[in-house]
């Protein structure tokens, strides 16, 4: 695009806390899409290595970690200082998005961030038990928060990819789908949870993977002990630590037995006791087709099989779609992981994310696979390449620039929106974040499938499958 459009206007200081890889494709789009005083904005984060981005900027850089004692100090006078409305921009590790929400609604600053992360320590504590170290267990402190403290300044919750942008696409997805298949209905408006809910049951969706194949090659074989990937890898192994964890849908009819149900809250989601990077899951993408996946805990397996749960007038649930990240990444991530897990979870000594000058090519083809419908299945998403990337923005990958642009599109829709309280992408206007977000996509299209996870089954080896349902989570799981 020769003209990018100014979204909206930022009046008051712009705190950006963490500048790993998403921080540093974060700025171009601030910089594209709204006015603001750049001498007003501060990056904080304790790595100085990409300095040198924001020194040519005038961008104030603070090398420092936010923690737990500072957080206070350090955040209130720079979200706080001169006239305007202050956003927080957080896109860092081992920093609570709860406490700092918190604070930024306190004082009336806007807050975005793109996963639920707790203070150092969390992921790793090896007295607390697997419940307590779920995404279900994160979310719930923020949604509790919610509960509490209704309304107020927008604090915008696991604004990402996935989670994130997957959320619009399952609303995309099912308007796609009811369209195709000739029902009568009614869009629901973006605040009507329960019309959403029933038109997902309605069609008969039984449950929603996040199907992703990231397939971005490195120039350079990948070398022993090191861990590469297309974003994070600090945050990868954090939540591939944590326990699998899927929304569980009413349909399924077989629980693994180390499945445990949690206790509190709306009880949307079994977890397993077993790290989710060492989780297979069968699935589907429209260019590989057929392929394994990880079944690694996001918010989003939970936040859209709460947000499409069916409730009779007690209160007593009646439809709920099984929901699960579905993630095969980069060739040279999963061999890191191969490496991990061989050395008993010890992560390699040396952390490194693939830029896009050390990547040849390759696409990150990310979207939802809504299935056990009458269509079967339905894959809608982005089929975003490396080369698309480079003409796009600068400083990320393709895997980066879809996470980037759901984070601009966030901020647009809170600046829009002020006064929404604390919100997850499930319940913002899908129709206005991908209208911002579409540009920096590639390809999004949607496509059917008669594939299941029963093809090809049993092969040379007998299975213990339900061939009735081939939707069901037992024929999903691999179990050997």
């Amino acid at each position: 695009m020769a003209d990018w459009p100014k979204h909206a206007k930022i009046t008051g200081p712009i705190v950006m806390i963490g500048f790993g890889s998403i921080g540093r494709g974060t700025l171009p789009l601030i910089e594209r899409h709204f006015d603001y005083d750049p001498k007003r904005f501060v990056v904080i984060d304790p790595e100085d290595s990409d300095k040198e981005l924001l020194d040519e900027r005038g961008i104030r850089f603070i090398s420092e970690h936010v923690t737990r004692k500072n957080y206070k100090k350090l955040l209130k006078p720079l979200l706080s200082e001169g006239e305007g409305q202050g956003f927080c921009v957080n896109l860092s590790v081992d920093t609570s998005s709860l406490d700092i929400m918190k604070l930024c609604r306190q004082i009336d600053a806007l807050y975005i961030d793109t996963v639920v992360e707790p203070w150092l320590g969390f992921y790793f504590d090896s007295k607390a038990d697997n419940a307590s170290r779920t995404n279900y267990a994160l979310r719930e402190t923020v949604r509790e928060e919610k509960r509490k403290n209704p309304g107020g300044t927008t604090a915008v919750s696991c604004c990402g990819a996935n989670p994130g942008m997957v959320s619009w696409f399952v609303k995309q997805a099912l308007v796609d789908l009811a369209n195709d298949t000739g029902i009568k209905f009614s869009e629901p408006a973006t605040d009507d949870r329960e019309g959403w809910a029933k038109l997902m049951k309605k069609l008969g969706v039984k449950g929603v993977h996040i199907a992703e194949r990231d397939t971005q090659r490195a120039k350079d074989p990948k070398p022993l002990n090191v861990f590469w990937n297309t974003w994070s890898v600090e945050g990868f192994i954090s939540e591939g630590l944590q326990p699998a964890e899927l929304g569980w849908g009413t349909h399924e009819k077989w629980m693994p037995k180390n499945a445990r149900k949690q206790k509190k809250g709306n009880k949307a989601a079994v977890f397993l006791e077993q790290p989710g990077a060492n989780t297979r899951v069968r699935t589907w993408c429209p260019t590989p087709g057929a392929q394994y996946g990880f079944l690694v805990t996001h918010n989003e397996s939970v936040s859209i099989a709460d947000f499409f749960t069916v409730r009779d007038k007690a209160g007593k649930v009646t439809y709920r779609p099984t929901c699960h990240y579905a993630y095969h990444p980069c060739n040279d991530a999963v061999l890191s992981l191969h490496e991990m897990f061989g050395a008993a979870g010890k992560a390699q000594p040396e952390l490194h994310v693939l830029d896009e000058n050390e990547l040849v090519d390759g696409i990150d083809e990310l979207g939802v696979l809504l299935y056990g419908h009458k269509k079967n299945a339905y894959w809608y998403g982005s089929q975003l390449s490396l080369e698309e990337t480079r003409e796009l923005a600068p400083y990320q990958n393709a895997t980066g620039l879809q996470v980037t642009s759901a984070v601009l599109a966030g901020m647009v829709w809170a600046l829009e929106n002020p006064k929404a309280g604390i919100v997850e992408t499930d319940e913002m206007d899908y129709r206005r974040c991908l209208e911002v977000q579409r540009p920096y996509l590639g390809p999004v299209k949607g496509y059917y499938t008669d594939w299941t996870p029963l093809d090809g089954r049993p092969g040379l080896f007998e299975e213990d499958i339900d061939k009735k349902d081939p939707w069901q989570f037992k024929n999903i799981l691999v179990h050997w």
